[in-house]
């Protein structure tokens, strides 16, 4: 390990303990947790260092309330054919978790009781539209996001946590490119902070970022330097607040180079990281208040200490998903892969 690495790393640690309260010292590593199964999880939804929900292929959510050391099954019955690729949780009992696909294969459903019980709380009846992401402002106010519809991105809002939803008028969303949607690979392509909510998108031109402050009523949309394809663009976005946004992406089908891969907010404009991972990404995260962060893909796993400026690549396992709480950082991939950071 060259100096300047051992430096990045240790910076990272620091960042890392004073930013979340996590004990840091030494080099990063994911302690890999048993779940019992090999679904692919990309919905990833932690509450606390305790306390997290995973979400997955064949109708499988798990939820673990003791760190990861004991996992229980949670999904809904009857819904082994479905894909749950977003999950969002506001404890260890209430989660709203997203099947995606195209007519009604997306589907939302919600749980008040730690998953023992769940309703469908919204069915897709277009078969056009397909449902990506879902993401919350608040405890009650929630968007979720479908490829476009007639040219136009397709929003849902709930204003009661997910037990209803009802869909945005169109006029206020910008005009989609040709070939242009968002990736269903990290539950990352919808996000909120501060009350506003951002998307990304590919597949067209131009990878872009669109953005509403007013509970997704209306956006505005600008292009990043991402390159864009058939199956490349921003697969993730992450923000701290207003002001700090990275995005991570590449091409799933070509994942072991995604050169301009990623990149970050500089006032309102996007630019490339100066040193980015390199191979595609799927997931990232903010760590904390401060400008630690994390990306993710099947891969590796990349770390920055200076906003997506820089990244530095510390463990080569496979994830699709990574989100940070207080005290603690979660990843979730393929073969029922659900970790914690550690550091030894």
């Amino acid at each position: 390990m060259t100096m300047q690495r051992k430096l990045s790393i240790a910076l990272f640690a620091a960042v890392l303990a004073t930013t979340t309260g996590m004990s840091a010292g030494g080099t990063p590593t994911w302690q890999l947790s048993d779940t019992g199964t090999t679904a692919r999880f990309r919905g990833l939804a932690p509450v606390s260092d305790k306390v997290a929900w995973v979400s997955g292929s064949a109708g499988t959510i798990l939820r673990t309330v003791d760190g990861g050391r004991t996992w229980q099954s949670v999904g809904p019955p009857g819904t082994a054919e479905l894909q749950f690729r977003d999950i969002e949780a506001t404890d260890a009992r209430r989660a709203v978790a997203l099947t995606i696909g195209t007519g009604t294969d997306s589907r939302i459903y919600t749980t008040s009781d730690g998953g023992r019980s769940w309703t469908e709380s919204f069915r897709n009846e277009d078969p056009n539209a397909f449902y990506d992401c879902i993401t919350f402002l608040d405890h009650r106010r929630g968007l979720a996001l479908s490829d476009p519809v007639d040219g136009k991105f397709r929003i849902l809002a709930t204003a009661d946590g997910g037990r209803s939803w009802q869909l945005r008028p169109t006029a206020g969303m910008p005009d989609a490119l040709p070939g242009e949607f968002a990736f269903a690979a990290s539950g990352t392509c919808l996000v909120a902070a501060a009350g506003k909510a951002w998307f990304a998108t590919g597949g067209g031109a131009s990878a872009r970022v669109f953005s509403s402050s007013d509970a997704g009523r209306t956006w505005s949309v600008t292009g990043t330097p991402i390159p864009s394809g058939p199956s490349a663009g921003i697969y993730s976005l992450a923000f701290r607040d207003r002001h700090h946004g990275i995005a991570v992406g590449g091409d799933y089908a070509a994942p072991g180079s995604a050169p301009d891969g990623a990149a970050y907010l500089h006032g309102h404009t996007w630019k490339v990281a100066r040193t980015v991972p390199g191979e595609y990404r799927s997931g990232a995260a903010w760590v904390g208040r401060g400008p630690a962060a994390l990306a993710v893909g099947p891969t590796g796993s990349d770390l920055s200490t200076d906003g997506g400026r820089t990244w530095k690549r510390f463990d080569t396992g496979s994830f699709d998903a990574v989100l940070c709480v207080p005290r603690a950082c979660w990843a979730s991939g393929e073969q029922g892969r659900v970790a914690k950071l550690r550091w030894h």
